[in-house]
């Protein structure tokens, strides 16, 4: 049996439901659609009609077989659009985990998780949402909608990555390319979440930064959540002995005592993060530093609360 995404999983951390509801109408700040709702648009599901409202929307067809008041509700009819961008590359699955648990996940696991509570939060306030998945190419793109029927599609593909047990070893990183074709497919002002450990080939870096540029086009709001295992990726924080790591990407393998690297190889990457995040200010990207470590519930919660205090 794999692990599932449930609403309890979801917000066992009870407050966040309340905070959301707050941070999100801070999201949609500027971003509200026509009042129009329902002209040149899509339709997306039925809903119970509620005494005091509007009768323009009514589906007469229905109260008839039914003799129930039900609305027609539209994609328009959406506060938010929100497209979700996960990076499912090799290194994302890292660490390996025999036995993974709401409170032992990898990178993807973490990432799962996050993007399933936010589109929970969406689904709740009838904002409309859309998922990409990444790699060496683009795998996934949806547009995005507020149906429910959409909805059960992508946690479906969100649980298809977290239970994935084959095939996720050598899968590449080609963030750069794909981060550039998945803003050309976003035309509507919306925001952006990408949930990525950013890792690149280093020949690539400065075009994965324009990259990231490139999904503010359009006025677009951009949430970096920046995946990381920072005490096994970024300090090797290991027992002094010698290990054999292997590149999940490449498979390149090397042998070493990580304390004899240990001080350089920081000081390299506390350089390349340092950029990263020098360029998401730069480019006006709101960047999380989302540590394994701290669990997707506590890293969500803090951003939930800094964006309420934002508003």
């Amino acid at each position: 049996m794999g692990l599932k995404i449930t609403e309890e999983n979801l917000f066992r951390f009870g407050q966040i439901e309340f905070i959301a509801r707050q941070v999100v109408e801070g999201f949609v700040t500027g971003l509200h659609k026509s009042p129009y709702h329902g002209f040149s648009v899509e339709f997306a599901e039925h809903r119970l009609y509620n005494p005091g409202e509007s009768t323009r929307n009514i589906d007469w067809k229905v109260f008839g077989k039914t003799d129930k008041l039900f609305v027609k509700r539209f994609e328009e009819e959406t506060n938010l659009r929100c497209q979700i961008v996960i990076d499912c590359s090799s290194s994302m699955y890292f660490p390996s985990i025999n036995n993974p648990g709401i409170d032992n996940l990898n990178k993807i696991g973490f990432s799962v998780f996050s993007a399933a509570s936010i589109m929970q939060l969406m689904k709740k306030q009838r904002d409309a949402v859309g998922l990409s998945l990444f790699s060496d190419k683009v795998t996934l793109s949806t547009p995005v909608k507020s149906s429910t029927s959409h909805h059960s599609f992508l946690t479906h593909e969100l649980e298809s990555l977290l239970n994935k047990k084959d095939k996720i070893q050598n899968i590449n990183t080609s963030a750069a390319e794909c981060l550039h074709q998945i803003a050309e497919t976003i035309h509507k002002r919306s925001l952006i979440l990408v949930f990525s450990d950013m890792f690149e080939d280093p020949s690539k870096q400065e075009q994965m930064f324009t990259a990231l540029q490139h999904l503010k086009h359009n006025k677009h709001e951009v949430v970096l959540f920046h995946v990381t295992d920072v005490d096994r990726e970024l300090k090797l924080n290991y027992p002094n002995r010698p290990y054999r790591f292997v590149d999940m990407e490449s498979g390149e393998e090397i042998k070493l005592n990580p304390a004899e690297i240990r001080e350089s190889y920081e000081a390299s990457t506390n350089s390349f993060f340092k950029k990263l995040k020098e360029k998401c200010y730069q480019y006006k990207i709101d960047y999380v530093n989302a540590d394994l470590k701290y669990g997707f519930d506590k890293v969500l919660l803090n951003y939930l609360l800094k964006r309420q205090k934002l508003y």
